[in-house]
C-alpha cells in the first residue's frame, strides 16, 4: 500500500488532497469529518462503495464515450459528492502498459450515470479509475478510489509518443517511510525556468501508477514553486510502505497550456529501514 499526506494529512498510496491557506488550494475545501482515502484503484468495491456499469468505446481510434455509475451497499446510485480540487469526481483512463493516461473530469447525469469524451489511440486493457469524496447519511466524506479494467478492441499498435514540451527531472526521488518528500524541478525546451499557474487548485498533479501491482498514487504539490536559474521546482509530501518502480504523469498549466509528462521513479527504502 501506498499512502501520502498532504496539507490536511489526506492520504492514499502516493496521494494528497491539499486543504490550506496556499493559493494554490483555491477551490478546495477543508472537511472535518472527511475519511482518509480508501482504496488504491485496483478493486472496483471497497467499504460499501462499487464502481459499475463502466463502458468504454467498442474500438480504439477517434472519440468515443466512458461512462459508469458510482452505487453505495444498498445498490443505489451516489448522487451526492464533496467536491475536491474543484471537482466532485476526478476520473483515470490508463492503459496497462501505461502508454495512454487520461485524466478527465465527467458530468453526473441525474440518474447517477457519469460520462465524459474520451480518445483513445489503441486498443488493449484499459483501467477506468474513479476518485470521489461522497456525502453519507450523515453529512460525512467518504474519500474512496475504485478502479476496473475493461477491454477495448481494435488493431494492437503502439500509442503514438509525443514529444513533451516540458522537462521534468526528479532532484530528490521519495524513499519510504514517514514524512518523506519528492522534489521535481521543470523547465522549457530551452532549458529556462517556467512560471506555472494553479490547475484544479494546486500548482502540481502528479497521478502515477506502481508497476508491479497497477496501484494508483497521486500528490499534489505543497506550497508555492519555488524557481532559480536552474529550474522551477515544486515539492511533494509523501508517506510510502513499499519500495519499487512507478510512471508519473506530471500535470502543471503553464502560459495557459497544460502540459502532462511522464516521469519514471524507483522508491527506494529508507536509510536505516
Amino acid at each position: 500500500m501506498w499512502r501520502a499526506l498532504g496539507p490536511v494529512a489526506v492520504a492514499l498510496l502516493l496521494t494528497v488532497a491539499g486543504c490550506s491557506g496556499d493559493p494554490a488550494s483555491e477551490g478546495t475545501h477543508s472537511h472535518d469529518q472527511m475519511s482518509l482515502p480508501v482504496g488504491d484503484g485496483t478493486r472496483q468495491s471497497e467499504v460499501g462503495y462499487s464502481l459499475t456499469d463502466v463502458e468504454l468505446p467498442a474500438a480504439a481510434g477517434g472519440t468515443g464515450e466512458v461512462s459508469f455509475r458510482i452505487e453505495n451497499f444498498r445498490g443505489r446510485p451516489v448522487t451526492d459528492y464533496v467536491e475536491e480540487h474543484t471537482r466532485d469526481l476526478h476520473l483515470y483512463v490508463v492503459r496497462d502498459d501505461l502508454e495512454v493516461f487520461r485524466h478527465l473530469h465527467p458530468t453526473l447525469a441525474g440518474d447517477g450515470t457519469w460520462s465524459a469524451p474520451v480518445s483513445l489511440p489503441a486498443s488493449g486493457g484499459y483501467r477506468v479509475i474513479t476518485e470521489f469524496v461522497a456525502r453519507d447519511d450523515l453529512g460525512n466524506g467518504d474519500h474512496v478510489i475504485l478502479g476496473e479494467t475493461v477491454a477495448v478492441a481494435g488493431t494492437t499498435v503502439d500509442a503514438p509518443t509525443l514529444e513533451p514540451m516540458l522537462q521534468v527531472d526528479v532532484i530528490e526521488e521519495p524513499t519510504t517511510g514517514l514524512q518523506g518528500r519528492m522534489m521535481l524541478r521543470i523547465r522549457d525546451d530551452r532549458d529556462r525556468p517556467v512560471r506555472i499557474d494553479t490547475y484544479l487548485g494546486a500548482y502540481g498533479h502528479v497521478t502515477g501508477f506502481q508497476r508491479d501491482s497497477g496501484a494508483m498514487l497521486h500528490v499534489h504539490s505543497v506550497g508555492a514553486p519555488e524557481t532559480t536559474d536552474a529550474g522551477t521546482t515544486l515539492t511533494f509530501q509523501t508517506e510510502i510502505e513499499e519500495p519499487g518502480d512507478s510512471l508519473l504523469f506530471v500535470q502543471v498549466r503553464v502560459d495557459g497550456f497544460l502540459h502532462t509528462v511522464p516521469v519514471a521513479i524507483t522508491v527506494s527504502g529508507a536509510a536505516g529501514a
